[in-house]
């Protein structure tokens, strides 16, 4: 067992997104992957069925979605909602947690979008932008 040191609590207790052992850091790596954020960012707009995030993120593979769906509903992010009918109907939506981080991730977007580079650019500008 973790003795406390002199100055916090036991190791075990502390959260550090950069040590091996911290639990959020698995869910940051799966939230900073490319489909999770974008999955994230599309229930940010509200509820989606399986078919509409495919379509909504484009490029995505089945396979893909469905990875990143299993890891943000095992992370807290996501809640997948079972009709229970036939066909089958699933919905899927953000936790409040999921809500929070999609936030975070929508400013990050639109900090990129906005920098797109104009026809003559040739990389992102993040200096001409009004923030």
């Amino acid at each position: 067992m973790d003795t406390p040191a002199a100055d916090g609590p036991p190791q075990q207790l502390v959260s550090d997104v950069f040590a091996r052992a911290c639990t959020s850091r698995e869910a940051f790596e799966g939230v900073t992957s490319r489909w999770s954020s974008l999955v994230l960012l599309a229930l940010a707009e509200g509820p989606h069925r399986f078919g509409e995030l495919r379509r909504r993120v484009e490029g995505v593979s089945e396979r893909m979605l469905a990875q990143s769906l299993r890891g943000l509903e095992r992370d807290g992010l996501l809640l997948r909602a079972d009709a229970g009918t036939i066909p089958p109907r699933v919905d899927y939506s953000l936790t409040p947690l999921g809500d929070r981080v999609a936030t975070s991730l929508r400013v990050l977007a639109d900090t990129l979008e906005a920098a797109v580079p104009s026809i003559d650019g040739s990389r992102l500008d993040f200096d001409s932008r009004p923030r």
